[in-house]
Parts: C-alpha cells; structure tokens; sequence
C-alpha cells in the first residue's frame, strides 16, 4: 500500500519535516537534519528503524516542548555508522508494504476523528502485517463515504490489489485510502468533506464486495478503528 500513498509524494512538506527519497536510510537523513538516529525514531514512534519507503513523511526537527539529542554515539550506534535498509527496496503496492505493526505505546501524538465509511460488516481488522487496514462487507454500489475532510491525493485503478483505489489527504499528517471502489465520484485535486459520498463499494480487483479501508499517520499504517466510533 505504501507505493499506493507516495502517489501524493510531490507534495511540499512543513517545516521540520522530510519526505523520503530513493536511497536514504535514517543515518543519512537524521545526519543531514543535524538529529539523532534515537530522536528521530522517538519522534515518528518508528517500530523498526530499518523500515523506511520511499514518500514516507518523517519529523526531523523536535516536536514543540522538547530538545534534540546530539548526532553523537548515540545516533551513530544505532546506526551501526550509517546500516538501515535503502528507501528504494521496492515499489509495488505489495512488496512494499513491508511497515512494522505499530505497539500500543507507539500511538501517534495527534490525533483525527473519523467517522464510518461505510455501513457494513467489519469481516477483517487491523493487523499491521498481512492487513494493513479493515474491510467492511456489503452489497455493490453500497456508499462510500469521506472519513473525514481533505483533498483527493489519487484517485485511480493502477495498482494492481487495490481496484479502483482513493487516497484522501486530510493534513500534514493523516492519509486514508479506500479500495476495490465499484465507482470512483471524485477526482484527484479535488477537496471533500467529512461524510461526503465519494465512491460506491464493489468488487474491483477482488474476489468480494467490500471496502478495504485504511489510516496512515506520517506514511506509517495504524489501525483505524482506534479512530473510528463505536458502532
């Protein structure tokens, strides 16, 4: 999935913030940002420092109320003076998902309200692993609803799993995405609101009707229904 959301890799990101390009590793990235291998993987709950993909947003500058630690031992002894896998491994929406299930002390420090995307039976949840969001069951041409607001970031069918596929932006730090659409009615560039029909539910590029539905913070998939209501 992770190819899937470097789609809105052009993107400009904030200040204290970096994009990851083909090639980094976090050595290299916490060096030229004058951090801490340690900082920067405290500062984006990194579960495996050695994971990073290409679009993946990183914090490389102290969230407000702390203090960097030094580029010293610490940071280089982390990095074993510069190890870390290359950003570029792969780029297919499978093959690249290769994120670590978050812990439950790695929650993000922000958070997004969200509502359901759509009625329907939860049939799979979060794992990190093998399921990098939830599906929810239903009849085609069910509606498939803006989770919360933003702008369409990719709205398309070219990659190959995920059927016709919507990526929602929602700030510097939230995406949702939303799969295997019988119909996409929203276009990329285009701004949405929370609750707003942007898709019908089907079975594109799968065996069943269903929405597979996903929430990433800063690149990093986490399970959704921490930040879905109860129902």
């Amino acid at each position: 999935m992770i190819a899937a959301l470097a789609a809105c890799g052009s993107a400009p990101v904030g200040p204290g913030y970096y994009r990851v390009e083909r090639g980094d590793t976090l050595y290299k990235i916490a060096r030229s940002n004058r951090a801490s291998v340690q900082s920067i993987v405290r500062w984006n709950n990194l579960a495996n420092p050695d994971s990073i993909e290409v679009g993946q947003v990183l914090r490389v500058a102290p969230p407000p109320g702390t203090t960097t630690a030094s580029t010293g031992s610490a940071g280089a002894s982390r990095s074993g003076g510069g190890s870390g896998a290359s950003a570029g491994a792969s780029s297919s929406a499978r093959s690249a998902a290769t994120d670590s299930t978050p812990s439950a002390s790695s929650a993000p420090a922000s958070s997004i309200s969200l509502i359901w995307p759509a009625s329907g039976n939860v049939i799979r949840g979060f794992d990190g692993g093998n399921s990098k969001g939830i599906d929810i069951a239903n009849v085609a041409g069910t509606p498939v609803f803006a989770a919360a607001g933003g702008t369409v970031v990719y709205a398309s069918n070219g990659l190959r799993g995920y059927g016709n596929l919507l990526i929602i932006k929602h700030n510097a730090d939230y995406l949702t995405a939303y799969a295997h659409n019988r119909t996409l009615l929203v276009k990329e560039g285009e701004t949405v609101q929370q609750g707003q029909k942007i898709a019908e539910m089907g079975d594109s590029d799968n065996d069943r009707v269903m929405l597979h539905f996903e929430l990433r913070y800063a690149g990093r998939s986490i399970d959704p229904a921490r930040s879905l209501p109860p129902r």
